[in-house]
């Protein structure tokens, strides 16, 4: 008989030659991701070469299709030859169904004109989220605590992780959990388990504290951005054992940093950092205690502007508009 989880799903041995066990949620929880104030809202990211009467081409496009802007941010990398990034918030009755047809025109009308890269969607639609977690569960908490109120707008389609720990905490949040252990002999096996769930199915994959370093080849074929909490402030301490190393050297300031994971370690680019002051007189367990408290918070505004629209890659770093 499969275990009852407190959301009304089931843990149960799924189908897999690594023994992997899932607990399937068969309730949703109220109020997790609402969208109605997000109706008939999109938003429109672009990126182009800074040149004359982008703004104004973007404005009147807009206008002349019926929508009215209600939030702009825009920045240039230069005055001169640098790098322009826009996102426009705008409100369009009958969005959904005109969405198709906005963005090819946007694209033969405008993008073609400046060569722009852009993204035209709708915010009523959240994004597709899966978490990956080891043990550690304060990042992952915060993020479905966030989402459950609200405060976080995002269709969290299942958490992965490499224990079986989390499970009950997953389910009374009403959400899909799927264990699939990892050694070093099983690693290729069990990424591509992982990349049979993922691939094409999710939007945006979140580390929050998964405990493996995901190889070049899973970031290459996931097909979305990976986002990934690290616990300290890059560039410092880059590797395990981060606060152990602080503790060492006696900083004065620990922080973490969210960043996109790319093929080289911890070098991805940099969403958002934050730091908290300690001192000598702090153990290595109150450091990874104050420091908890800064990754979670950190990771949740990474995810929240990525699934806002407002983050920009340009070469290894991030515009936030």
């Amino acid at each position: 008989m499969p275990e009852e989880s407190p959301a009304g799903g089931a843990v149960h041995d799924a189908p897999s030659s690594q023994g992997v066990f899932a607990t399937t949620a068969t309730e949703t929880v109220p109020g997790a991701g609402s969208t109605a104030a997000n109706e008939d809202i999109g938003r429109l990211t672009i990126q182009c070469a800074d040149q004359p009467g982008i703004v104004a081409a973007v404005a009147g496009f807009l206008a002349e299709h019926g929508a009215n802007i209600v939030e702009l941010g825009q920045f240039s990398t230069d005055s001169e030859n640098g790098e322009f990034f826009q996102r426009t918030v705008f409100h369009r009755e009958g969005l959904a169904e005109a969405l198709p047809g906005l963005s090819a025109a946007f694209a033969t009308q405008v993008g073609e004109r400046f060569g722009m890269t852009f993204t035209l969607t709708d915010a009523a639609t959240p994004k597709r989220v899966a978490i990956m977690v080891s043990k550690y569960d304060h990042c992952l908490l915060e993020l479905l605590w966030r989402n459950r109120r609200n405060e976080l707008d995002m269709n969290v389609t299942m958490v992965i992780s490499n224990h079986p720990d989390l499970a009950a905490d997953v389910a009374s949040f009403g959400i899909d959990f799927v264990h699939i252990p990892i050694s070093r002999a099983t690693k290729a096996e069990s990424e591509a388990r992982a990349l049979e769930l993922l691939a094409g199915k999710v939007d945006l994959v979140v580390m929050a504290r998964y405990m493996q370093i995901l190889s070049a080849d899973f970031l290459e074929n996931v097909g979305c951005p990976v986002i990934n909490i690290h616990h300290s402030f890059l560039p410092a301490f880059a590797g395990a054992g981060p606060y152990l190393k602080a503790k060492e050297r006696g900083v004065k300031l620990i922080g973490a940093t969210a960043h996109y994971a790319t093929a080289t370690l911890d070098e991805g680019p940099i969403i958002e950092q934050d730091v908290v002051r300690v001192s000598h007189r702090d153990s290595v367990a109150e450091l990874e205690r104050r420091g908890a408290e800064v990754e979670r918070s950190v990771l949740a505004r990474a995810v929240q502007w990525h699934c806002e629209d407002r983050v920009m890659t340009y070469r290894n770093s991030t515009t936030i508009l």
